[in-house]
């Protein structure tokens, strides 16, 4: 039954990745209920969502670009590296004081959410930093995505805009730069004892079955109604994690 109801919540959670975001939500509390610790269950999340995000990086492949000064394939190499520091400092900090972070940790990811989904507004207009401040943001984001990931969609697609790019060519190439960075983050957690592979498993393909039925979805769902919903859920899970350590 445990493996069900894991397989059902990521369905749902792929739905809601490919419509608007916050999947992780609901897979992360899902995985701890099912006996995982709070690293653990975060390790085996990151390997399970991979190939998702994959396929999602190379779906839009072509619309994916580097911004004034700096390339793609330097984004690529500071994706790569930033996501395998994450996931070594994930992996050398202990159980009991991650379980103690993750809290906060969703505290950052939902506030991100919010902001990303309701106060945000989109550049249109030249670059506001330069090449050396937008690797450095990369860089940043890269290692928050391997240590962590909430909410690392919304901060590169402020870094990238404010580097220049429209919204297309960015939302492309944060896609195609999530799956880069979880790359390196995943064959580290490969070898992990960590990674619960019948979870991981069972995620993945509730999530890329729901993930492709969000897409047909995608005209058809109220976009800010979700996101608002996709809040509230982020706001109830960072006050459960606090009540629990309480």
């Amino acid at each position: 039954m445990s493996f069900l109801l894991i397989f059902l919540i990521a369905a749902w959670a792929g739905a809601q990745n490919a419509l608007a975001g916050g999947g992780s939500f609901l897979i992360l509390p899902t995985l701890m209920f099912s006996g995982l610790d709070a690293r653990a269950a975060n390790i085996t999340s990151c390997v399970a969502l991979f190939p998702g995000q994959i396929a999602t990086g190379w779906a839009g492949r072509t619309h994916a670009a580097g911004v004034a000064g700096l390339s793609l394939r330097a984004l690529f190499a500071i994706s790569i590296l930033g996501g395998a520091l994450g996931a070594a400092i994930l992996l050398l900090t202990p159980s009991s004081m991650f379980a103690r972070l993750l809290p906060w940790l969703v505290l950052f990811a939902t506030g991100v959410f919010v902001w990303g989904s309701f106060f945000r507004k989109a550049t249109r207009t030249a670059g506001h930093i330069g090449p050396r401040a937008a690797a450095l943001a990369q860089f940043a984001i890269s290692i928050y995505g391997g240590y962590f990931g909430g909410g690392i969609g919304f901060l590169m697609m402020a870094a990238l805009t404010l580097a220049g790019e429209k919204a297309r060519p960015a939302s492309a190439t944060k896609n195609a730069l999530a799956g880069v960075m979880n790359a390196a983050a995943v064959l580290i957690f490969l070898f992990s004892p960590e990674l619960h592979w019948p979870q991981a498993l069972a995620t993945a393909a509730g999530a890329t079955l729901g993930g492709l039925f969000g897409v047909g979805l995608l005209h058809r769902i109220d976009e800010r109604a979700l996101r608002l919903a996709i809040a509230v859920i982020g706001s109830a899970l960072t006050v459960g994690l606090f009540l629990t350590q309480g």
